[in-house]
């Protein structure tokens, strides 16, 4: 099992819980906690500077601003700040997220090992991923892994999310095409955009463009 495993969670209820209930179920020897992305990396810091690193990362996603100042403000860069010097630490994300798309963005973008919603079951879930993760597996909350699994969450090129973006904003085609000529960007005729707008349109099922932004936001996709 984990030798060292660091929690940052902006909340100190959830904090101990999270603690607590490794300490009861697993054979974690060390648990240190930290309620500021911030001090989770100089915790990180100095356990590396000390020879005794942390092997497991468990981090929630938003943390609530406060009067100090903060260069590290979301569990997102605190990962991408300790994998920067320590590649191969496990994450785990504790967070209310939950839509697939998201997540699933988390898997690909950040390479965490595995996502645990809040919720009822989220202690028991993390436990499980806890194991999971050690024994080299990946984990994710069963209802969001089964979401994830089918066919509805799609991958959208950038260009697609410029595209949705900018309708979003209210732009019409015309304008977005001449936006994207000024840019440089292909295709920007209206007929490609058209086009374009067309099969995202039958991807997603949507009824018109307007349909099709909703759901892109519903998904975590925009």
């Amino acid at each position: 099992m984990f030798k060292k495993v660091l929690v940052t969670e902006d909340l100190g209820s959830i904090n101990h819980g999270i603690a607590n209930i490794l300490h009861e179920r697993t054979g974690v020897k060390e648990i240190q906690q930290a309620q500021y992305c911030d001090d989770a990396y100089l915790k990180f810091r100095r356990a590396r500077r000390d020879g005794n690193h942390f092997d497991l990362l468990i981090t929630d996603l938003s943390f609530k601003e406060s009067h100090r100042e903060r260069n590290l403000v979301s569990g997102i860069q605190l990962i991408d700040a300790i994998r920067a010097i320590q590649p191969d630490i496990k994450v785990i994300i504790y967070s209310m997220e939950d839509r697939p798309a998201k997540v699933k963005s988390f898997f690909a973008e950040q390479g965490i090992d595995g996502y645990v919603c809040k919720g009822r079951y989220g202690l028991n879930e993390l436990i499980q991923s806890v194991t999971e993760v050690y024994n080299g597996k990946t984990f994710t909350s069963p209802l969001l892994a089964s979401a994830i699994s089918k066919n509805n969450v799609f991958e959208l090129k950038d260009y697609d999310l410029l595209l949705l973006k900018h309708l979003s904003d209210g732009l019409t085609q015309e304008q977005i095409g001449e936006y994207f000529k000024r840019n440089h960007i292909s295709p920007n005729s209206i007929s490609s955009i058209e086009k374009r707008l067309n099969k995202l349109k039958y991807n997603f099922k949507a009824k018109n463009a307007i349909h099709l932004v909703a759901m892109t936001k519903d998904l975590g996709l925009l």
